[in-house]
């Protein structure tokens, strides 16, 4: 089985998922209440405010709110229409002896059981939480608030007395203290094909220590230096076998009484059932809920040992204290029915949500019968086994849920159980699908965007990154070269800083248009340049304003009058506006280019057609994998493919050979000579470039030179038994060779293992899988050695961009070697156990682009405000040697640059905010061009108009690069951790200032930003913040430069992956996306998911006889070939239709996703597993009802 991001070696036996060492990690932990620099507003008063005609449109009255209920038979496999909330099998369920065979080994782990938090109760936080909908009323005079997604958390949330984490005690065959290893040849389960850890490694090797360093940003205060949550799981000693099994339990009695009038402050919509929110009557023994699920702070273990004596309530770090014990004969919260025998990955289930029971606010509660599960001999005590072969507590089958396929048992769904006892009305869960759905949003957003966008009107939100629309530049730039976070920005820096949403523009400014836009005019000014203003520098745009006749010009950006120079005079209309202005595309588009003179050039000369110089490692394991055949024929015809302005003419674009293992071999291909020359140098401590004359050459003239060259390379290099390699030098001679030709250019290095050798840039093997969740965890993320930086900064003053082509079979030490293609503005390449036949496709596709897409050279960015902010801060892969100028020695049309903005004055909403961002580069024809993008937002003094137009994918996009670059400075739980704050900051702004007096059980999102919580889980729960036991430490570094230049529709798609049912395929159209969990996924069916590096093709156990044949030509199940990575081709319109969604798919993003079949219940879907998103992820990552109940808390406790 090839893993995603590479194959593993035949005969590798990597570990199977080791266990968490006895549970779940320790939860959040609990928010100190407010912090320092949250400052609570009043309430907007004032006169009323409507609706802009920017935001987003008004939620019609009080209607059945369906944003999220996919009950509009829209959904494959949602539910069917109902107005009452499904009946559901109560989660927990009445614990029977009968189903389980409680005798079995003592688990060698200890157990770590729930505590309940005695700090707040969560309780009556989370039990009212209902999520309404309809529209707001009035929050302060005359105030007409946004609008708001109240989401109708189905049913009354939480009355089910069942935690988080439920467990049920398996029979004693399925109790092994770790999962079974996986045989084979490939069979690694490693998302991104790292090195194998050596040895199983159970988690506590992340255990971090108690101190941590906050890790703030400038706008908000650390996170409080308690911030320990009470553990959900105890590490208390493991009760002796000769326990037995349980005692046989009574039912809950009076868990809720069903006559309990629901209680809300506010009164829902009239077809939603209120949350109960009150202290339950007296008689029905009230108890603490259980801690938040673990997305804060995985792989965070209380150690062992006794609870200190000073340990708060509620925080023991030992084993639980006697008198809480529960009897045996009371029951469980944990228990959910019997376990089915299979034990494997960890599942995620939505329908583990944290159901917390009501309580007295604050009062610590008495031990009671839910509060602690008899703990089990021979059990695991982390994740309860769960039906198909996960685990989890076992989901029931949801009445009025049908299965998605007519006839289909409804994957998820127990085998038929004895009748539980009855339960009462009041128990249910919180509903899936009553939360906000990706899904739905992004179908709404479609259905609205059915003309084209026009960019003239000033502050208005485009539709989101995973809509196709057409773009018409009338004066703001295309979202395609911009997006920002906030289409209104606060007026000022006190009302950006109370509500935290961050300020910021992702910028592509090379971005390729569909064939359907024109893309940016070029303007040639002649000699004397573009026009500019004098003080500020910012060129011509729409923003300035002609005055005086025409004959000077007022800056946008900083209000200062110019002069008009003689030849661009030009008359004005009667509205002030230049006659020619539609003739201009710098006074009438958003985007445009200017033709730069000289004196934007380096040394005030020309510059020279840039060259390609192609570096190949030629040492044991390169010949072996094939890797340096393949590179040598494809080059032969790749050159003819060199990238040019006009497809008519031959590229200028001149190319070198170099070759290296422990030493370089240089190639003279001059077209005059009969054979090529190879000239070898050995002493790589002081490089230089051997020949002058016949290292770079045009492709043409030479050809039949190079031709040759390729076809002796690997014949030349077959018996090599050279092993170590060497890495700095390699660099260093593909700059020297720019430096003697005097032009910029681009280095291709293939590359296979740690540069060991003598040399400048050696490295040592330094993975420490030990360091994991310590204070030293980020050194992993900093390069070894300063003389990369320093090399970096050489190649950024040449021009010289790398990108750099790994092919490892161990550590090579990514953070290290990425130090110079990430500071050039270059790309990182990785594809671990290379194996010709299966990664070969996907390496030539990313070659390919790689050498034929457009790039711009020796770039400069710069970006321009106007007076009230400025850009303080750029994510991406540059170099900086000031603090406004952004260096890009090779900028192609995949990079992006996240750029944040302070406010440094006041901004007035009549005139906005601009921004101008100006690109001067040297295009792949030698020229000297400028790309100018301008953009102009609304400001508000409404925090409610803010919030009424923000783009949570652009938030995300930031808040995954703040965090990145966060992991190089502190842990990554503090990382994790800031971003939960913020998050809640933001989202209890809007509820304290802007929505509608309601019950505090409700939670309540802004309508643009209701997605917010289940994306941000995605990043928290990410390989880089929260790794799996598997994922090695060169994944996490290649993950964290690869995410650091993406742009949003990149990172939507790899946070929140598509998943698509292949049922009807006839139509143009794709078949309605799905959500990325388990219980979505039904075994009649085929799913394809797409990850933007990944594409995994699903097929459930049961699927038709003729949907296989229509795919894989073959009738049953058992003969699929999951290592397949090419579909066959059928002649079947079923089979054409999926092959051509598979390369559309492939044709949208900038690298090749190789195809991974997945059959239900094979060891691959480990890693299909993984990328849905919703669920519980391996490594301890919230699920996201569990994380969206956390959100809630989190909000409360800022309110309260």
């Amino acid at each position: 089985m090839a893993s995603p991001y590479g194959q593993p070696q035949p005969g590798y036996n990597p570990p199977g998922y080791a266990p968490l060492d006895a549970g779940y990690p320790v939860p959040y932990a609990p928010y100190n209440g407010p912090a320092s620099a949250y400052q609570p507003g009043a309430q907007p008063q004032g006169p009323a405010r409507g609706p802009p005609t920017s935001g987003a449109p008004p939620v019609s009255a009080p209607q059945q709110y369906n944003q999220y209920s996919h009950s509009q038979g829209d959904m494959p496999n949602g539910p069917q229409p109902m107005t009452q909330a499904p009946n559901r099998t109560p989660v927990s369920q009445p614990y029977s002896q009968g189903a389980v065979n409680m005798t079995g080994s003592q688990s060698s782990y200890p157990q770590h059981h729930g505590s309940q938090p005695t700090m707040h109760q969560v309780t009556n936080q989370m039990t009212g939480m209902q999520i309404n909908s309809g529209p707001p009323t009035p929050a302060g005079p005359g105030y007409v608030p946004p609008h708001s997604s109240q989401l109708p958390l189905s049913t009354a949330y939480s009355a089910a007395p069942s935690p988080a984490y439920k467990q049920a005690p398996p029979p004693a065959s399925s109790a092994p203290t770790q999962l079974p290893t996986p045989r084979g040849p490939a069979t690694s389960q490693q998302y991104y094909g790292g090195p194998m850890p050596p040895s199983q490694q159970p988690f506590n090797s992340s255990v971090p220590p108690a101190s941590q360093q906050p890790f703030t940003s400038s706008a908000q205060p650390p996170p409080s230096s308690q911030q320990n949550f009470p553990p959900s799981s105890f590490s208390g000693p493991v009760p002796p076998p000769s326990q037995g099994p349980a005692p046989p339990v009574s039912p809950p009695q009076q868990s809720f009484p069903p006559t309990q009038p629901p209680f809300s402050s506010a009164p829902p919509p009239s077809s939603q059932p209120a949350f109960i929110s009150g202290p339950p009557p007296p008689g029905q023994g009230s108890y603490q809920p259980r801690a938040p699920p673990p997305s804060s702070q995985p792989g965070h273990f209380p150690p062992p040992g006794p609870p200190p004596t000073s340990a708060p309530p509620g925080q023991y770090p030992g084993p639980m204290p006697p008198q809480q014990q529960p009897p045996p004969s009371q029951p469980s919260p944990y228990h959910s029915g019997p376990s089915p025998p299979r034990v494997q990955m960890p599942p995620t289930s939505m329908a583990q949500s944290n159901h917390l029971p009501p309580g007295p606010q604050g009062q610590p509660c008495p031990p009671g019968p839910l509060q602690q599960p008899p703990s089990q001999p021979g059990m695991q005590g982390g994740y309860p086994p769960q039906q198909n072969g996960a685990f989890g507590q076992v989901r029931g089958p949801q009445p009025g849920y049908a299965g998605p396929y007519p006839g289909q048992p409804n994957y998820g769904a127990p085998p038929p159980a004895p009748a539980p006892a009855p339960a009462p009305a009041a128990q249910k869960r919180l509903d899936p699908d009553s939360i906000p759905s990706p899904i739905q949003v992004i179908e709404d957003d479609r259905a609205k965007s059915t003309e084209p966008f026009t960019t003239g009107v000033r502050g208005q939100a485009p539709p989101l990154v995973t809509t196709n629309f057409q773009v018409k530049d009338q004066g703001n730039a295309s979202p395609r070269f911009i997006r920002c976070t906030a289409y209104n920005m606060p007026c000022t820096a006190d009302m950006a800083k109370q509500s935290q949403v961050p300020l910021a523009a992702v910028i592509k400014p090379l971005a390729t248009l569909p064939p359907d836009e024109t893309p940016p005019y070029l303007v040639d000014h002649g000699e004397g340049g573009p026009i500019r203003c004098n003080r500020c520098k910012a060129y011509m745009c729409p923003y300035m304003q002609f005055i005086e006749g025409g004959r000077r010009f007022q800056c946008g950006f900083c209000s200062c009058v110019t002069e008009v120079p003689q030849h661009y005079f030009q008359h004005l209309d009667h509205t002030g506006k230049r006659v020619d202005c539609y003739d201009r595309p710098e006074l009438s588009l958003g985007s445009y280019e200017f033709l730069a003179t000289v004196d934007y050039c380096k040394n005030n000369k020309l510059p020279q057609p840039p060259a390609y110089i192609f570096l190949i490692d030629v040492s044991y394991n390169a010949v072996k994998s094939g890797m340096v055949n393949i590179v040598c024929q494809e080059l032969k015809t790749l050159l003819d493919y060199l990238p040019r302005e006009n497809p008519e003419t031959d590229s200028v674009v001149r190319v070198g050979f170099v070759t290296y293992n422990k030493v370089l071999h240089f190639y003279n291909v001059k077209a005059s000579l009969a054979q090529p020359q190879m000239l070898v140098v050995s002493d790589v401590s002081d490089m230089f470039v051997p020949l002058l004359d016949g290292f770079l050459v045009n492709v043409n003239e030479s050809r039949l030179v190079i031709e040759s060259l390729l076809d002796q390379i690997p014949e030349m290099f077959a018996d090599t038994r050279e092993t170590e390699t060497v890495f700095g030098p390699v660099i260093q001679a593909g700059l020297e060779a720019l430096k003697a030709a005097d032009c910029a250019g681009k280095l291709f290095v293939f590359h296979t293992s740690l540069p060991i050798a003598e040399a400048p840039g050696k490295l040592k093997n330094r993975e420490d899988k030990k360091l994991i969740g310590t204070d030293k965890e980020k050194s992993l993320f900093q390069p070894q050695a300063g003389f990369y930086n320093t090399l970096a900064k050489e190649c950024v003053a040449q021009g010289c961009c790398v990108d750099l082509f790994l092919f490892p079979n161990q550590f090579v030490d990514v953070a290290t070697l990425a130090v110079v293609p990430v500071s050039t503005g270059g790309s990182v390449y990785k594809y671990t156990y290379f194996q010709a036949p299966s990664d070969q496709e996907r390496f030539l596709n990313d070659l390919r682009r790689d050498v034929q897409k457009l790039v711009g050279f020796d770039a400069v960015m710069r970006v321009r405000t106007s007076t009230g902010i400025r850009a303080t801060d750029f994510y991406g892969s540059f170099f900086m040697s000031n603090t406004t100028d952004v260096e890009l020695a090779g900028l192609d049309c995949d990079k992006a640059v996240t750029v944040e903005f302070k406010h440094d004055d006041k901004l007035s909403e009549e005139t906005g905010a601009l921004m101008q961002c100006a690109v001067l580069y040297t295009s792949c024809s030698g020229q000297r061009r400028l790309r100018v993008h301008n953009m102009a937002v609304n400001c508000c003094s409404q925090l409610a108009d803010l919030y009424r137009n923000c783009e949570t994918d652009t938030i995300i996009n930031f808040f995954s690069k703040y965090a990145f670059r966060g992991v190089l400075t502190n842990q990554t739980k503090a990382v994790r951790d800031t971003l939960i704050n913020q998050c809640a900051q933001i989202l209890a702004c809007y509820r304290k200032n802007c929505a509608s007096p309601s019950s505090a059980g409700q939670l309540i999102l802004p309508e643009c930003m209701k997605l917010l919580p289940v994306y941000l889980n995605c990043v928290l729960k990410s390989d880089v913040l929260l790794p799996g036991a598997d994922v090695s430490l060169d994944d996490r570094a290649y993950l964290r430069q690869l995410i650091s230049g993406m742009d949003v529709s990149e990172t939507h798609v790899f946070f929140y992956p598509r998943l698509l049912p292949l049922i009807k395929l006839e139509s143009e159209s794709l078949p309605m996306a799905v959500r990325d969990s388990e219980e979505r996924l039904s075994k009649g069916g085929v799913y394809i998911l797409e990850t933007g590096l990944h594409l995994f093709l699903w097929v459930g156990a049961s699927v038709q006889q003729e949907l296989l044949l229509n795919i894989f030509g073959t009738p049953s199940f058992s003969q699929i070939d999951p290592s397949m990575v090419n579909l066959p081709e059928l002649d079947n319109p079923f089979s054409q239709r999926l092959r051509e969604i598979i390369e559309s798919f492939r044709a949208q993003r900038p690298r090749y996703m190789k195809l991974m079949v997945v059959k239900q219940e094979d060891k691959a879907e480990l890693i299909f597993r993984h990328f849905l998103v919703e669920d519980k992820s391996a490594s301890g990552g919230a699920s996201y009802v569990d994380f969206l109940c956390h959100m809630h808390k989190e909000i409360r406790q800022l309110l309260s």
